[in-house]
């Protein structure tokens, strides 16, 4: 389970020095359409690593990677432990691995006890985020039902990161976008439509800088 500080939430705009070192998104149900439509905004020399957990069912193998990857210009694939997370790539967790970033830019895969009854979980990959890359962390809370991520921004927004979260009425399912504002006071609550536009404007405003 994830542990975290017992400090005040942080509700101001991050810092913004520094570039990205990893763009993190969690979606569960409706979450394909979701990241179709954010990834296929984004342009293929974008400046940044993606890291993507989106709830799947662990019994079969998935089709996510294939599937995105005829919808974005970025490359997109399924990570494998200690790849390392590159500019301009998508790289989607397995079904049945909770996804991990470490400090020097490498992904590692657990098969440790599902968190709130997931696994891949969002939580331990924004956690995971939060302490590799603190105030150069990105997390994206997009559609989904449960309150998986709501631990993890509070540990992104702890440490000096933002955090984007899809807005209720853009999303076909609100719950966890619900649960992480309740969490946290989020940096942008944004239409699908528009997170993909501000994500390209975050990162590229830190490349100059």
């Amino acid at each position: 389970m994830p542990i975290f500080e017992e400090k005040p939430l942080v509700c101001s705009p991050s810092s913004r020095v520094g570039a990205f070192g990893l763009v993190a998104i969690g979606a569960s149900a409706g979450g394909l359409r979701a990241l179709s439509t954010l990834l296929c905004a984004l342009p293929a020399d974008f400046e940044a690593p993606i890291a993507v957990v989106q709830h799947l069912d662990r019994r079969y193998r998935s089709l996510m990677a294939q599937i995105l990857g005829r919808r974005t210009k970025l490359i997109v694939k399924e990570v494998t432990s200690g790849m390392l997370a590159s500019p301009g790539h998508v790289h989607i967790a397995p079904p049945d691995h909770h996804l991990l970033i470490n400090e020097d830019g490498s992904f590692s895969l657990s098969q440790t006890d599902p968190v709130h009854f997931v696994r891949p979980s969002i939580d331990l990959l924004f956690e995971s985020l939060s302490r590799s890359f603190q105030d150069r962390a990105l997390a994206v809370i997009l559609t989904g039902s449960g309150t998986d991520g709501s631990a993890g921004v509070q540990a992104i927004k702890r440490r000096g990161g933002l955090v984007i979260v899809q807005d209720e009425a853009s999303a076909e399912f609100s719950g966890m976008p619900a649960a992480a504002m309740r969490a946290v006071c989020a940096d942008f609550v944004l239409p699908l439509e528009e997170i993909a536009p501000a994500i390209r404007r975050l990162v590229s405003q830190r490349a100059t800088r």
